[in-house]
């Protein structure tokens, strides 16, 4: 993807922005895009919830491994697993009870990404929050890295709110509605100045 438009004008828009962009460099958010139909990004967001990246993604690789013989694993296959099994990958027992509610969901019939990418940011999180345990930041993350949407601002993000506190020198981490007001001047390109303010961070890593 070609993101010299969009990195341009946060330049423009947002000097403080502007000198991270320049000292980080070329966007590479279109190589961190993921792959998988709806059940497997969902499910990714689902183990990613309020854990370090490193962590979450630790917990992603041990129940990925559960189901060897599929790149990604069905919702019947999630159903069949005891919950035991996917305690002892590391996944907490709510997150348990989220994503075999989820499987059993994509079982009666969830809009599949096609259908998805139809509408826009907002009715696609309306659509599927109503899902036990998927609220703005899940959807969020599936309009970033699996939809490739370009103007969402993940607000309950703590990378993200980590970030603009030591981007823009903050006494302490900025709520929804400070991080809103800063984020204004990027539209229509917050996806964009998200990635960055996660590559602020001294890992450098989503916390998605």
């Amino acid at each position: 993807m070609n993101y010299s438009i969009a990195i341009a004008a946060l330049q423009s828009a947002d000097p403080i922005l502007g000198s991270a962009i320049a000292q980080i460099g070329t966007c590479t958010l279109d190589q961190q895009q993921q792959t998988g139909d709806l059940l497997s990004s969902l499910a990714r967001s689902i183990l990613y919830q309020q854990l370090s990246g490193k962590a979450a993604g630790a917990i992603h690789r041990r129940f990925l491994a559960l189901y060897p013989d599929q790149p990604f694993p069905t919702a019947a296959s999630i159903l069949a697993t005891p919950d035991d099994v996917l305690r002892g990958a590391g996944i907490s027992r709510p997150k348990v009870i989220y994503i075999k509610d989820l499987a059993q969901k994509v079982q009666v019939g969830l809009p599949t990404l096609l259908d998805l990418e139809q509408l826009d940011d907002e009715t696609i999180i309306q659509t599927l929050t109503p899902i036990k345990g998927i609220g703005r930041w899940t959807v969020q993350m599936l309009l970033i890295f699996r939809l490739h949407r370009w103007d969402v601002l993940p607000v309950d993000d703590l990378g993200v709110r980590a970030g603009a506190r030591r981007l823009y020198n903050l006494p302490e981490l900025p709520n929804r509605k400070t991080l809103e007001q800063i984020g204004q001047t990027w539209q229509p390109y917050r996806t964009i100045a998200s990635w960055y303010l996660w590559r602020t961070l001294d890992d450098g890593q989503p916390d998605k």
